[in-house]
């Protein structure tokens, strides 16, 4: 076999990555050797790898800054509606190679590392992950954030530096153990301190109504340490929950002594500023991620201290906000540093707005726009789940208590400037926050949500009078031992445009988790699938394919990925498909090198790449896969001398580190990976590998090697997933479940195209209310019956038997997910896949199908929808002038 092309030989072979001029390169060098001599202080004799990767860094940052202060003072010129994107998470990956891709810088850099004797690919290795994501909603934000900078939206990404991203997993014993990703310990050549632009956020303290409106006290009184909100009594004989419970009096504060407890009244928040390049177009957004810092007076202003030194560490306490990345996925934990995170993020990133809409050039003709009328034409605020909900509140706040604007006009603006993406229909990941910690930390907020909730219900009853049931089902306050307040509700009320991610789900959000909501409202209800950036997720992670079909149809289709369907007709191109297939065999041969290197382990590059890679939860069933892989073992080892279809199975994914059944799966996959691999009877024919430290600078090396994807969530609990369109769009077929976007991925590329197996949303409801009853599919299937056997006597455990009882008594027992009702379904579905893989070429004509109907799944897609649809923008594809050019 010829040995391939490395990614370097192939990048030089087309245009997509720039042409390297030889001016282009000499001054790609010049400057590398001029940072690595004057910002990194050193010389070539001393110089370590990571220290070249910082001089490429910077050099490739220089190309940035130009173009960077342009696009901003260009918008300042033009005054465009700006969108403001929020979220608690952005999940980058590394940005080197991305802004390289996106500037045309690619192959100039390349030919310009390569003559001072370096390597370009082991430079961009050394490069930690901006791993501040959990998963697909991090993950999301990060390609939204290149599609509207791609698009010329004038586009700001909001969040949180966290100084800790998501952990990095080690595996030890088949455990996983994390460790603290300390992604800032070398420094992070992106971003550029904003210490100019600091603002205060405010917690705790008291809230006071005075004629002249209401004020939240940032001064603590002694003694007067927390509000007590004094609810108004009457209403409740009315049979109605308009009560006590939800009717807000005037506020009286009460001597308690809760207020300080975990610390300070006002936090600063530092801001710093990461460039996100357009591709190709000259515009380079910001995305603004504020940090946590005491300010200088803090604990010295507690009258007579007495211990400096106590005041000085306990700065810690206010930098603590910002300290770490909540790691869980799809699941609420009610914890107060997490709602001060939530706040924080939302008041820091309200001010700035406010005081970009206050400063711009145009608008009510004063030099500075003091009237809010138009707040909603030119600011377009969405919120990313449920997490920066706040912004809801914070925003009546400032209108109302600041600005003086009275309340109904203040929440007419409101509505018309914040849009809610919902992520989620599981009940455990919904965020219900107890009153008792919003009393404590933000009193004026709670005081809002009431009077929001209060006019939201009033409204509910007159529509629906006497439906108590009705208004206690959509209240924002949830009655019980512990009161709460429902996030979700308080978004929907509080925006214009509500929507879910994939059709199948805006659907289920319709129907059943704001049922109530939808018949009051339906024209607020809406649907974005979600999309993926091909520039990262094909021609940055495979330039083979790229350029493959780069020469078939040009590259026009990187910024309107809908041209992908020119490849239709070359489905039974002879040439084509070997093409695809040559690419697809090469990526296998690296991606197994690199297992080699890193994991020490060997896996036969012919076999087929089985990848499932996810955040590992039971509702995205990895344990389904676990019983299919154990099924193909007890086969192979009954009848050894059959022809089978060799594959190399891989998980991987991280668990949260409190959730135990999460982490038991982990420990199950290694452990069959144990015995599996060490059977000699087996030999290459079966292996499993989890892939350790699941993130996204290894998915950029494992999609392009996969020949099947697996999507296999119970149908209706997997809102869209992203992971399932980048298999697609890279060349591997899925085998998955009715569920999320693969609903729509069955309809854009033919159901025939994919393998599609077991229940639809009908027949889980259905099997809902017959009642799921485990047993039986485990009485009538011996295959099943022998695998859960296996598991459950220690088979995969023999040093600990029991390992697993919690496992399979959860399937057996309390299974929400209904693993074994699609278990046949799965086997036969899984037994098609290897029938078509013993014919490579219809294997691959279906390969290239799949990636010519992939164009449905880009997130400029999804960005233009939501720019037309809810922000009430069009793209530009005006050309901001390069910084070379001298401006009009």
């Amino acid at each position: 076999m010829a040995k391939p092309l490395t990614d370097s030989e192939k990048r030089k072979q087309i245009s997509v990555r720039g042409l390297a001029g030889l001016g282009d390169v000499a001054e790609v060098r010049k400057s590398f050797n001029r940072h690595l001599h004057f910002t990194l202080v050193k010389d070539r004799n001393v110089a370590t790898p990571r220290d070249y990767f910082f001089a490429l860094a910077h050099t490739v940052r220089d190309h940035l800054v130009g173009r960077w202060i342009r696009t901003q003072q260009h918008y300042y010129e033009r005054d465009p509606k700006r969108i403001y994107y929020l979220s608690l998470e952005f999940y980058m990956g590394r940005t080197l190679q991305n802004t390289m891709v996106n500037l045309g810088l690619q192959n100039a850099c390349d030919e310009a590392i390569y003559q001072l004797g370096l390597d370009l690919e082991e430079l961009e290795e050394i490069e930690e992950d901006a791993g501040l994501g959990n998963g697909g909603l991090g993950r999301l934000a990060a390609c939204f954030l290149d599609s509207m900078a791609t698009l010329g939206l004038a586009a700001y990404g909001y969040g949180i530096r966290y100084e800790f991203g998501i952990f990095n997993q080690k595996i030890v014993n088949g455990w996983q153990v994390e460790e603290a990703d300390d992604w800032l310990r070398y420094g992070n050549p992106w971003e550029k301190a904003r210490p100019e632009y600091m603002l205060p956020v405010h917690f705790y303290g008291r809230v006071e109504h005075t004629p002249d409106g209401v004020k939240w006290l940032d001064t603590q009184v002694p003694g007067l340490k927390c509000l007590r909100a004094r609810l108004e009594p009457g209403g409740a004989e009315r049979g109605d929950l308009r009560g006590k419970h939800l009717r807000v009096g005037v506020a009286r504060a009460e001597l308690t002594e809760e207020g300080r407890r975990g610390g300070q009244r006002v936090v600063l928040a530092m801001p710093y500023d990461t460039p996100v390049p357009g591709y190709k177009n000259n515009t380079v957004n910001t995305m603004r991620l504020w940090s946590a810092k005491a300010p200088n007076d803090f604990k010295l202003q507690d009258f007579n201290v007495g211990d400096y030194i106590e005041a000085v560490l306990d700065r810690n306490l206010a930098e603590n906000i910002s300290r770490v990345l909540y790691p869980n996925d799809n699941f609420f934990e009610g914890k107060e540093l997490r709602l001060k995170q939530e706040y924080f993020v939302v008041a820091a990133t309200l001010q700035d707005i406010i005081r970009r809409f206050k400063s711009s050039k145009f608008g009510c003709r004063d030099p500075v726009r003091t009237c809010f009328e138009t707040f909603p034409d030119k600011v377009a605020i969405q919120l990313n789940d449920t997490h920066p909900a706040l912004s809801i509140p914070e925003l009546m706040r400032i209108l109302v208590d600041v600005e003086k604007v009275d309340w109904d006009k203040a929440w007419e603006i409101t509505k018309k400037t914040c849009a809610y993406t919902n992520h989620t229909v599981l009940p455990e990941a919904l965020e219900r926050w107890p009153v008792s910690m919003f009393e404590k930390l933000l009193p004026r907020h709670l005081e809002i949500i009431y009077a929001i909730n209060q006019r939201h219900l009033d409204h509910v009853a007159a529509l629906f009078p006497g439906d108590v049931d009705r208004l206690r089902r959509m209240s924002v306050i949830e009655e019980g031992d512990c009161k709460r307040i429902n996030m979700a509700h308080l978004c929907v009320i509080g925006s214009h445009a509500v929507n879910g991610v994939a059709r199948i789900h805006s659907e289920i959000v319709k129907q059943s988790v704001f049922k109530d909501f939808y018949e009051l409202e339906p024209e607020k209800f809406q649907n974005k699938t979600n999309g993926i950036t091909p520039r990262r997720w094909l021609l940055l992670c495979n330039p083979g394919l790229a350029d493959t079909i780069v020469e078939k149809i040009g590259e026009e289709f990187l910024t309107d990925l809908s041209q992908l369907k020119k490849l239709l007709p070359l489905v039974s191109d002879e040439v084509f498909i070997r093409d695809v297939a040559k690419v697809k065999q090469e990526n296998k041969l690296k991606f197994s090198a690199f297992l080699e290197k890193e994991y020490k382990v060997k896996i036969n590059p012919s076999s087929m790449f089985d990848v499932h890679v996810k955040r590992i939860h039971e509702y995205k069933r990895q344990l389904l896969n676990c019983l299919h892989v154990v099924t193909l073992y007890n086969r192979i080892k009954r009848d050894p001398a059959k022809a089978f279809v060799p594959r190399t199975v891989m998980i991987g994914g991280k668990a949260a580190p409190g959730y135990h059944m999460a982490k038991l799966i982990i420990k199950l996959v290694t452990s069959i990976g144990d015995v599996v691999n060490h059977d000699p009877v087996v030999g290459d024919r079966l292996k499993v590998i989890f892939l350790e430290n699941y993130r996204v600078s290894l998915a950029e090396k494992v999609i392009p090697a996969a020949d099947l994807s697996q999507q296999i969530s119970t149908a209706g609990t997997e809102a869209s997933g992203t992971g399932n369109m980048k298999f697609m769009l890279n060349g591997a077929l899925t085998i998955g479940t009715m569920d999320g976007a693969n609903v729509e991925m069955a309809e854009e590329a033919g159901a025939e195209n994919l393998f599609i197996f077991g229940l639809r949303v009908e027949d889980v409801e259905a099997l809902d209310r017959k009642g799921y009853n485990a047993r039986e599919y485990y009485d009538h299937l011996p295959e099943l019956k022998q695998a859960v056997d296996q598991i459950s006597s220690g088979f995969f455990s023999p040093k600990e038997p029991d390992c697993f009882k919690d496992i399979v008594n959860m399937l057996m027992h309390h299974d929400r997910f209904k693993v074994f009702a699609d278990y046949e379904a799965y086997m036969q579905c899984q037994a098609q896949v290897d029938q078509l893989y013993r014919n490579p070429k219809e294997w691959t004509k279906k390969v290239i199908r799949n990636i010519a109907c992939s164009g449905k799944f880009s997130s400029d897609r999804t960005i233009t929808e939501y720019a037309r649809e809810i922000w009430g923008v069009e793209p530009s594809d005006l050309q901001i002038p390069p910084p070379n050019i001298p401006r009009d």
